[in-house]
This record gives structure tokens, sequence and C-alpha cells, in this order.
């Protein structure tokens, strides 16, 4: 039996992909009670502890790391010690628990921007960390949601290691399916409507895009990031990186132009490829936020299903 820890939790999106594909989930944690209370409802565990406080050796052993960690600066290490350590960001609680634990493979997942980020300098110290300090055999690679059979642009690091160097991974190869973003809508989006005052930002910046006059009465038309100085759109039928910032009101959430009313969590949910039995409070600011910070289960599913092949 495989076994696998569940870091920085979240709302169980890891959990849910390595446990599809046959695996344990032995221990799990975040900070976040409000995440931690949606986790709860799902895998009946209430994982809310502090990561940087977990005492490695009392973790349960297992076989492999998930961590969607956050990308905290490194630039604090950088002045102090030139990008030769990682003390002071989170990133340091997961080198020692692999550390003390020394598991048979982790996976890594971030934004993308983690790769430029600071000239390349913190993914840099990342891969020399994990590669020369603990002594794995390391493979990243950026993975777009929509290339996986999602209606999602989300693109992500995700950083695989093994502790076995013959191993050879593979990133899943590109699915050749195209999801209609008009298949996962959710038909009792009552809740969903948005201000007038959106409406008119909408409508002004629709207007003047380029494409407005190509626009057919039945495209699908999403708006997003909706400002008294701005408004972005996407016409390609793909929902834009969904991202903790919905958590923080409609500005942030993308609306459905033909209907005028922005997506709702389940719609959110379908969009990151979680389950339809996933429960979790409808519609509200925390539930966006969690779904913004999770991850593209599918994705992660055959990510999951390479690295236990492989173990």
């Amino acid at each position: 039996m495989i076994k696998f820890i569940d870091l920085f939790s979240g709302i169980g999106g890891f959990r849910l992909a390595f446990e599809s594909v046959g695996a344990t989930c032995v221990f799990s944690a975040d900070i976040d009670k409000h995440a931690c209370e949606t986790y709860k409802k799902n895998f009946g565990d209430y994982p809310l502890c502090d990561v940087s406080k977990v005492n490695a050796h009392e973790i349960p052993n297992f076989d492999i790391l998930c961590a969607g960690f956050p990308c905290q600066p490194f630039s604090l290490a950088g002045e102090r010690k030139g990008f030769e350590d990682t003390r002071g960001t989170l990133f340091f609680d997961i080198e020692r628990i692999i550390e003390e634990k020394k598991p048979k493979a982790f996976i890594l997942e971030n934004v993308k921007g983690l790769v430029n980020h600071d000239k390349g300098r913190t993914l840099k110290v990342i891969l020399k960390t994990l590669r020369s300090k603990l002594n794995y055999n390391v493979f990243y690679k950026i993975l777009n949601s929509k290339d996986y059979a999602l209606p999602q642009n989300r693109e992500r690091i995700y950083i695989v290691g093994f502790k076995d160097h013959n191993i050879k991974f593979n990133f899943p190869k590109k699915i050749d399916k195209k999801v209609d973003l008009a298949s996962i809508r959710d038909k009792s989006s009552i809740e969903c409507n948005i201000s007038d005052i959106a409406k008119s930002h909408i409508e002004k910046y629709l207007k003047q895009h380029k494409k407005y006059k190509e626009i057919k009465d039945n495209e699908l038309l999403l708006a997003y990031e909706i400002r008294k100085s701005r408004c972005a759109f996407r016409f390609d039928n793909l929902s834009p990186t969904l991202t903790a910032k919905m958590g923080t009101g409609g500005n942030n959430i993308p609306i459905f132009v033909n209907e005028m009313r922005k997506f709702s969590t389940r719609e959110c949910l379908r969009i990151q490829g979680f389950p339809e039995n996933y429960n979790i409070t409808p519609n509200t600011a925390q539930s966006y936020k969690q779904i913004g910070n999770s991850v593209s289960v599918p994705v992660i599913t055959l990510l999951a299903k390479e690295i236990i092949k492989d173990l």
C-alpha cells in the first residue's frame, strides 16, 4: 500500500487525486481553518495545524510527500545567504520533512511565476536543495490544465522527485479532448447575480473591444478582472485561471456575459475537475478562495498514476 501525506492540504485536491489511484493519506495539514472545515466535510479529517511547527519525527511513515506550497518570496534568504539556503520560507518545512522522513517520492505544485521569480534564482535554490542537499532525482515541467480535458487556462509548475535515481519520470502527455465550458454551467446559480455597476463596466469595455463587431449572439463570452479602469474578456471558451482572489469579491470572479452573472462555486469546482459529490458551502467568499487556491484534480491524478507506476 502506497502512503502519502498532504501538506498545505487546502480542500484536498491532492488527496482526491492520489486516493483515486489507490494511495492512502496518513497525514494532512493546513493553517486555514475554513479550508479545514471543507476538508473535514469531504474526508472526515480536520487537518488544522501549522506545517512550520510540525515535528517531522512525529509524522507517520509515508512513501510520497504532496505539497502545493505557498510561494513566499525568497528575498530574505537571498539577501542574507545569497540564495544558498531556504530558511525563512515555507519550502524549508518541506525540506526538513523530506530530510527527516526520506520518502520514496514527492510532488510539489506552484504558480508558473516561480520559474522566473527573482530572475530564476528562487527555482534554482529549490532544485539545488532537492538534488544536491537531499539527493533526489528531480524533474519539473509547466503544465496547463486546458491540455488535460479541463476548460481552464491554468499554468502551473510541477516538481517531481524520486529517491531512486534510476527512475526516468515522464510527465503526462496532452489529452486530445477539448471540454466545452458551456457543459459545466450550473442551472441553479440563482444567487450569482452581479451589480449594476459591474454590468455597466462590462458593457462599456466590451463595446470598445476589437472583437466586438465579430461577436455572435450565441457566442459564450467571459469577463473577468472587472474594474472601472479596465475589463478583461475571453472569447475562446476557456475559463481564465481561477485564483484565491475570487474570495475578495465579484470583480475577481469570472462572469458569463450572456447571463450577466458570476460563476457559481459548483461551476468553479467543475472547472478544477472536482467530482460532483464534493461538498462545499455554496457561493461564499471563503469557498471561492478555497477553490482558487486548489489544484486541478485530473492533472494531479495523471501525475499520481505515473509516480505510483514508477515506484
